[in-house]
């Protein structure tokens, strides 16, 4: 039953926001760029609270003093469709996302995304990715926060896959601090179940900011790795 309901109560608060949208398309006009984005992210925010709360997971989140008032990229490893939903709901710093390209065919929920400064890359594409890439870097350059998983997909479980060089550009091209997460047990409220929702416990770990502004090309090579094991140490 709980695994009906989620999937009913996604769908239908997803299509109750696109009146919504049609009010932040008119406020979008009369307020400024910051206004709107804290108008947008509170919207947002409420709607993944309520798609986390319907899981029955527990969620326990430590480390939000480490979070810097200056926009940062936050870089975490990804074990379930629920990942971008807990950033929203738990963590209140406006942010967009490294999305994939596929979710462009969601209605509604793309326009959303766009809102909060998401951009959507194809993998596939490297030319297409590169130009994501530079699209990230004015975002953060203009002052806004993004998180990118840079597996580029999800494990699916507490393992990891290759964390991709390229995602890191983000940070020491726009010179702010990356905030490394680490996300473990997320992937036991549905991919674990074949995509039945079932409660889990969650924990979410907000590790202290690693500047990139006076990054030696030894360092720059060696920070994949570094934000890698870091994220490691709490699975």
């Amino acid at each position: 039953m709980r695994t009906i309901f989620w999937y009913l109560l996604f769908s239908i608060t997803l299509v109750l926001t696109g009146p919504i949208l049609l009010v932040a398309k008119i406020r979008k006009e009369n307020m400024s760029e910051t206004d709107f984005l804290k108008f947008i992210e509170a919207i947002v925010r409420k709607w993944a609270l309520i798609q986390v709360r319907a899981s029955g997971a527990r969620f326990h989140i430590s480390g939000l003093n480490n979070i810097p008032e200056e926009a940062v990229l936050f870089v975490s490893n990804h074990q379930s469709n629920f990942d971008i939903a807990v950033f929203l709901a738990l963590i209140a710093k406006p942010k967009g996302f490294v999305a994939k390209i596929e979710i462009l065919k969601v209605p509604i929920l793309r326009t959303w995304m766009k809102y909060i400064n998401c951009v959507f890359i194809d993998r596939k594409d490297i030319r297409q990715s590169a130009k994501v890439i530079l699209e990230g870097i004015k975002i953060l350059k203009d002052g806004h926060s993004m998180v990118v998983f840079p597996e580029g997909t999800r494990s699916k479980g507490d393992v990891f896959g290759e964390f991709k060089a390229g995602s890191f550009k983000l940070a020491t091209k726009s010179k702010v601090p990356i905030v490394p997460v680490t996300i473990n047990g997320s992937y036991k409220i549905m991919e674990a179940n074949n995509n039945w929702i079932k409660p889990a416990d969650v924990y979410i770990t907000i590790h202290s900011p690693i500047s990139t502004a006076n990054l030696t090309n030894e360092e720059m090579t060696a920070l994949p790795l570094k934000v890698e094991n870091i994220i490691k140490e709490n699975i």
